[in-house]
């Protein structure tokens, strides 16, 4: 079996800056408002006609190859995260490739909503392992304000929700005292339509756009919020230990949390009920909003150029998402 560790990280966000004062000049809200439910002051939407999906991925995934000191033909195998594709099909995998100019490799994508990112990360350490592959490009990447209801009836999403990429190069290494160390993955389905966005689907009959623009409310994302609030405060906390206790580490051993940027009041909780003082917790959900599966990989790239991951520490990547989905990634940095 062979070890995978992250050799160089990358991000990118749209430049249009969608503030809290702006956006009560749309919906009735406030900056305050927003502040106090969610911790988020600013997000990135993108602009149409200049970000694509996979194209704000390649950006992310040339800053991580650089961080690296890698070429992108050593690219072989790509595990790309997102909920919002380019194209309905095909995924933004073979996208991104055709960005980069590779060569025929894989592009998987992975649909696993806000926990997108930690089960890709879990993918490509399993096919590093056993030796498939030796350089795996993992990326989250998502444009989700498209599909907002930018309106007083949607705030209670379209505050919440931003546009963003971030990428990691994962890599086969000799240094069995680095890198991945174990991931755990989880899902529920029976809270499957507590956080969704419905229509179009397949499993109806279809319908023309036109109608579909007479019901706009149909093809809107949906989420009780109070639901997933419930559900989140509990398993950010409980895979993060689990993680750790079945590696025979305690929460006294972490160095630093990544969790996904769900909500600021997510973050403060799981800090406290695992004791973890602020800077053993990154969090930049105040600039960005919910990324979806692009928080954490933005936020582990944003903590890398700040000079906070050092050589050594030993770090946890945690989410919760629609689905539900769950899971942590641990290593040694």
């Amino acid at each position: 079996m062979y070890k995978s560790r992250i050799t160089g990280t990358g991000h990118y966000t749209p430049n249009r800056v969608i503030t809290n004062d702006y956006l009560s000049t749309l919906m009735d809200t406030s900056d305050a408002w927003i502040t106090e439910r969610t911790g988020i002051k600013e997000r990135r939407w993108y602009e149409p006609g200049v970000d694509t999906v996979a194209n704000m991925a390649a950006k992310a995934s040339r800053m991580a190859l650089e961080n690296a000191g890698m070429e992108a033909g050593a690219i072989d195998c790509i595990v790309f995260a997102t909920i919002t594709p380019d194209y309905y099909f095909p995924g933004s995998g073979v996208l991104l490739q055709r960005e980069l100019g590779l060569g025929p490799v894989p592009a998987f994508d992975i649909r696993n909503q806000c926990t997108g990112f930690v089960y890709a990360v879990s993918m490509a350490d399993q096919f590093i392992k056993t030796g498939v592959y030796q350089n795996v490009l993992v990326v989250g990447a998502e444009i989700q304000s498209s599909a907002l209801d930018i309106s007083t009836e949607g705030r209670g999403m379209a505050v919440i929700f931003g546009d963003g990429a971030g990428a990691v190069l994962m890599q086969r290494s000799e240094n069995k005292n680095r890198g991945m160390i174990d991931s755990l993955l989880y899902s529920d389905g029976r809270f499957a339509e507590e956080l969704i966005l419905k229509d179009p689907g397949s499993s109806r009959p279809f319908r023309h756009m036109a109608e579909l623009a007479l019901h706009p409310e149909e093809t809107r994302p949906y989420m009780n919020g109070n639901q997933v609030f419930k559900h989140a405060v509990q398993r950010f906390p409980e895979v993060t230990l689990a993680i750790l206790e079945k590696n025979g580490f305690t929460q006294s051993d972490l160095d630093l949390l990544v969790p996904h940027q769900a909500n600021l009041r997510i973050t403060q909780y799981v800090k406290e009920k695992l004791g973890l003082p602020d800077e053993k917790v990154v969090s930049n959900i105040e600039r960005y909003g919910n990324t979806t599966a692009a928080s954490i990989p933005i936020a582990l790239s944003e903590a890398w150029h700040e000079g906070r991951l050092k050589d050594g520490m030993l770090i946890c990547l945690t989410a919760f998402g629609s689905g539900f989905t769950w899971g942590s990634n641990l290593m040694r940095w």
